[in-house]
C-alpha cells in the first residue's frame, strides 16, 4: 500500500542583517540576479591562478621542457574557472540568503514573482518530480552554498519550500490589479 501523504518541514531560517529572499534558488535565478561586480570579481578570481602562473614563469624560469609550461597553465586555467566560477556563484547567491546587501535581489525577486502570479504560473516554475522527492531535494541543496568550499551543490530542482512567506507575492500582485482595474475603469 503506498501512502501519497508527503511531509513538508519548516526550514530553519539564519538570522541575518539583510531579509531573506529564497533558502535554496534554482541554479539559473542566482546566475540570472547575479550583478556586475559579482561578473567581474569571478573574473579576476578565475584570471589570478594563470597570472601568477605566468608572472613567476617570468621571474624565476622551471625550465620543465618543451610543452610542460603548457600543460600547467592549461590546468591553472581549468582550476581558475572552477574557482572564478564558484566565487561569482557563491557572491550572487548570498544576497538570497540575506548575508549581504540585497536590496537589488529583492526588488528582482518581488517583480519576477509578481509577475508569475498575475500570470497564473506556479511561483517557483514546475516540477516533474513528486511532492516527497521535491522535498528531498530541497532538503540536501538548503544553504548549501555556505558549505560550496568543501563540497559545491547546486539546486536545479523547482520546488516550493523555499523558506519564505509566499503570501506577500500574492497581496502585491492584488494591489497591482487592483491598480490597474481602477486605471482602467477611471480613464
Amino acid at each position: 500500500m503506498s501512502n501519497p501523504q508527503t511531509y513538508e518541514f519548516t526550514s530553519k531560517t539564519v538570522q541575518t542583517e539583510y531579509p531573506l529572499i529564497d533558502n535554496d534558488p534554482h541554479f539559473k535565478r542566482v546566475v540570472r540576479y547575479a550583478r556586475p561586480s559579482d561578473y567581474v570579481h569571478g573574473t579576476v578570481a578565475a584570471a589570478a591562478g594563470p597570472g601568477l602562473l605566468y608572472t613567476m614563469e617570468k621571474m624565476a624560469p622551471s625550465h620543465v621542457g618543451k610543452g610542460g609550461f603548457a600543460r600547467a597553465m592549461r590546468l591553472c586555467g581549468v582550476i581558475g574557472l572552477t574557482g572564478g566560477f564558484f566565487y561569482f556563484y557563491q557572491r550572487s547567491i548570498l544576497r538570497f540568503y540575506g548575508m549581504s546587501e540585497n536590496r537589488r535581489e529583492i526588488d528582482l525577486d518581488m517583480r519576477e514573482m509578481v509577475d508569475r502570479v498575475k500570470a497564473g504560473l506556479p511561483l517557483y516554475g514546475e516540477s516533474q518530480l513528486t511532492p516527497s522527492m521535491q522535498g528531498v531535494a530541497a532538503r540536501q541543496s538548503r544553504y548549501s552554498a555556505l558549505f560550496m568550499g568543501v563540497l559545491p551543490w547546486f539546486n536545479f530542482v523547482n520546488h516550493n519550500q523555499h523558506g519564505v512567506d509566499t503570501a506577500k507575492y500574492y497581496q502585491q500582485a492584488e494591489k497591482e490589479l487592483e491598480t490597474e482595474r481602477l486605471a482602467k475603469g477611471g480613464a
